[in-house]
């Protein structure tokens, strides 16, 4: 198996979906449970033997993310003074062993889910596999293998690129990307199919693995197009197309954890139920 030790994590916009609460927490900052909605992503890939993470914030101060990720000296030794010792562990939201980069991005910039990959893999000129998780989503396994250890497994020992499918019942694919397959390999994304036009019922939850040359296939796309504000988005899935046509191998890992999404009112409360054992 490969050893891929880093990751990229998008948590930059205004979260419109979820106004008014977005006006004041950002969407990766949703509580799920006693923990921010983004930490469940964090701590699956930290799991896995990541040791850096990219994370794309907004150019919006003070950084909530970043506020949560900075040790506080300040609650520490308020928890020493007052013989809180045994809380200091749950203060504590990062290992020493890894760091958390951060880049941020102008909401007036290119918009989309390819965008902040493709500032990552350049402002740090990364030229090996990684992962690549959304920050508002999340695979709910806490008894099992995690997504982020799926991918690696499904990158395998040369660290080809891979998707994450998650299997949902058919009547319900219509909401989502759906991953068409053949031996094992991605053959493309078909967005919300009918139900009896869909190719499988594995969806795309935006989690990937991805090989030096589909992120250079990605910063390649977001350079050469130039999309207006109101023409559409910089989707990630566009140059995974380009490269399965051109002849790359995109491996589909699977997991037997539950998708959770915390960017809808009902995903969020849902996520919520799960993770308390409601």
């Amino acid at each position: 198996m490969s050893t891929i030790t880093k990751a990229i994590i998008p948590v930059a916009g205004w979260g419109t979906r979820r106004l008014p609460i977005t006006k004041i927490i950002e969407k990766s900052m949703l509580p799920v449970g006693n923990r921010p909605l983004v930490d469940y992503s964090v701590q699956d890939l930290i799991k896995a033997g990541i040791k850096d993470i990219y994370m794309v914030i907004s150019n919006v101060e003070p950084c909530q993310v970043r506020e949560f990720y900075r040790d506080n000296l300040a609650l520490n030794q308020y928890l020493i003074d007052r013989g809180k010792e045994d809380r200091l562990a749950l203060a504590k939201t990062l290992p020493d062993d890894v760091t958390i980069h951060y880049s941020v991005q102008d909401p007036s910039d290119k918009y989309g889910t390819a965008v902040p990959i493709a500032m990552v893999v350049e402002e740090y000129n990364i030229d090996e596999p990684v992962l690549v998780f959304m920050g508002d989503d999340f695979i709910w396994n806490p008894d099992g293998e995690s997504a982020a250890e799926a991918l690696i497994k499904a990158s395998g020992e040369s660290g080809d690129s891979a998707i994450l499918g998650v299997e949902i019942p058919l009547e319900k694919v219509e909401k989502y990307g759906v991953l068409s397959a053949k031996d094992g390999k991605l053959v493309g994304v078909v967005e919300k199919p009918k139900p009896e036009e869909a190719p499988s019922n594995l969806i795309n939850v935006s989690k990937y693995a991805m090989s030096p040359e589909l992120l250079q296939r990605i910063v390649k796309y977001v350079h050469e197009h130039d999309f207006g504000p109101l023409d559409q988005e910089y989707v990630v899935t566009d140059p995974i197309d380009e490269f399965i046509r051109d002849g790359g191998a995109i491996n589909i890992a699977s997991t037997t954890g539950e998708y959770l999404d915390g960017g809808s009112v009902e995903g969020w409360l849902h996520a919520n139920n799960v993770v308390c054992g409601k």
